[in-house]
């Protein structure tokens, strides 16, 4: 099984043996899969629903988890490098997932470690495992993850759930997107560029809303903001209450990573429309899929980047000297070169 890094290392079929792994263990429990084993979640930023999800998937399986605290308790307050810090936790443990603000560090990770390590969120890079437990309450909702009409609404410029289901999506047929935002939040050319499937860019959502199957909400995320200016242009432009039930399909379904902080009223959460915390469950099923197949098949991905150093200020080759680099990393297009951590 491929580490689960970004969306771009996994195909159609990684994504279907995940999940059908997770229907397994959902219906099946298997809580001494993995005893024994330790699990080490390293969050370098605040997480709820991600961190304590990754730790009861290890409960449940029969195995344990040590934690790096994240809030300073650690010898990266005395000057040690994010790289000896994961070495160390490495050393401890038998598989890792780390969630970090600087993009590309879990593929460091994977880069000096001999465990398999899981991306779980690299700043406004990607998610990988939140977009597999979307993939997951998609298809248990609507019963295929094919020719569905979605509409993702809000932060999709760092929104990385967005990102990474954009990605996904695109590896099933006849699916379109609406990318719903205003300009200053907008989905990047960077991942638009390299989509196939048909999407649109809008402002708005009222007139789309009769032909969607999925409504994907997310926050705006004022963390992520470099302007606070450009945060309160942007916050609360879009808020969606039982209202929107009026204007769409009888089986949309309403999608959130969470937490939310206002974009979707409460009276919409008994709603068969609602299925955001059904999905943050989830959550729980496909984490444990994912350190159930990679403890059985761990494959270790092979480094063959060339030594340029990447532009982009939030990646992980900026913070430490790594001698950054560049791989011809899309498939489709040999000659575009990205960052071989952030994938810029």
């Amino acid at each position: 099984m491929k580490e689960i890094l970004s969306l771009n290392n996994l195909n159609k079929e990684d994504i279907l043996t995940i999940l059908d792994r997770a229907r397994e263990l959902e219906n099946n429990p298997q809580p001494r899969e993995l005893e024994n084993k330790i699990l080490s979640a390293v969050f370098f930023e605040p997480s709820t629903r991600t961190k304590l999800s990754f730790v009861s998937a290890m409960y449940r399986l029969g195995g344990k988890v040590i934690e790096l605290d994240g809030g300073g308790n650690n010898s990266l307050k005395k000057g040690e490098t994010i790289s000896d810090t994961l070495t160390m936790m490495g050393l401890y443990t038998d598989i890792m997932a780390i969630r970090s603000p600087y993009e590309g560090t879990a593929k460091r990770a994977s880069e000096i470690l001999d465990i398999p390590v899981i991306n779980a969120g690299d700043g406004a890079n990607q998610h990988p495992t939140q977009t597999l437990l979307d993939l997951y309450t998609i298809q248990k909702e609507h019963g295929r993850l094919d020719n569905l009409n979605i509409a993702f609404v809000g932060d999709l410029k760092y929104g990385r759930t967005v990102h990474s289901l954009a990605k996904a999506l695109d590896k099933f047929s006849g699916n379109k997107i609406y990318f719903i935002a205003p300009s200053e939040m907008q989905i990047p050319p960077y991942i638009t560029d390299n989509l196939k499937l048909e999407y649109k860019i809008l402002d708005s959502y009222e007139e789309i809303m009769p032909k969607i199957d999925i409504l994907y909400m997310t926050r705006i995320q004022e963390e992520r903001f470099d302007n606070p200016e450009d945060f309160e242009k942007c916050k609360g432009k879009y808020v969606i209450d039982k209202e929107i039930l009026k204007i769409s399909k009888s089986e949309m379904k309403i999608l959130h990573p969470l937490p939310r902080v206002g974009e979707i009223h409460t009276n919409l959460d008994d709603t068969p429309n609602a299925v955001y915390f059904s999905q943050a469950k989830n959550g729980v099923y496909v984490r444990q899929s994912i350190m159930s197949l990679l403890m059985k098949s761990y494959i270790k991905p092979t480094f063959d980047g060339v030594g340029h150093r990447c532009n982009n200020p939030k990646c992980i080759s900026q913070i430490e000297d790594l001698g950054g680099k560049y791989i011809n990393y899309l498939s489709d297009n040999k000659s575009k070169k990205v960052c071989f951590y952030c994938e810029k």
